[in-house]
């Protein structure tokens, strides 16, 4: 199950059977300003993945914001999450709002310029 408001994502997912994952996973946004990044997307993954208790933040700049499903799996992995389940169930169209939600927080457009040497 997933829950999308602007702002937050709420994914919830129970265990089938022993050799399945459970997890509460709470993904919350806004926009902030990193001194030496620049303006971008301030996040916090919080709840429970296998009943351990999690609370992670991230940040990450104005042209790497839409890469934050990449940092959630990361986290997830880190958490327990098996490889072959990490991508946090089928999400995407709750994902799908949560990129336009931020390309909208940014004042994001297609085309915009970025600086290539930040992906070096």
């Amino acid at each position: 199950m997933a829950t999308f408001t602007p702002g937050h994502l709420h994914i919830e997912r129970h265990a089938l059977n022993t050799a399945d994952v459970s997890y509460d996973i709470n993904l919350d946004y806004e926009v902030a300003s990193d001194p030496s990044k620049g303006k971008g997307i301030q996040f916090k993954m919080h709840g429970s993945i296998q009943g351990k208790a999690m609370n992670e933040t991230f940040f990450l700049p104005k042209e790497e914001a839409y890469n934050f499903a990449s940092n959630v799996t990361k986290i997830a992995e880190q958490y327990g999450i098996p490889k072959h389940l990490s991508n946090i169930g089928s999400v995407h169209k709750h994902y799908d709002l949560m990129f336009e939600d931020i390309r909208v927080q940014l004042n994001m457009k297609s085309g915009d310029p970025i600086d290539i040497q930040e992906f070096e």
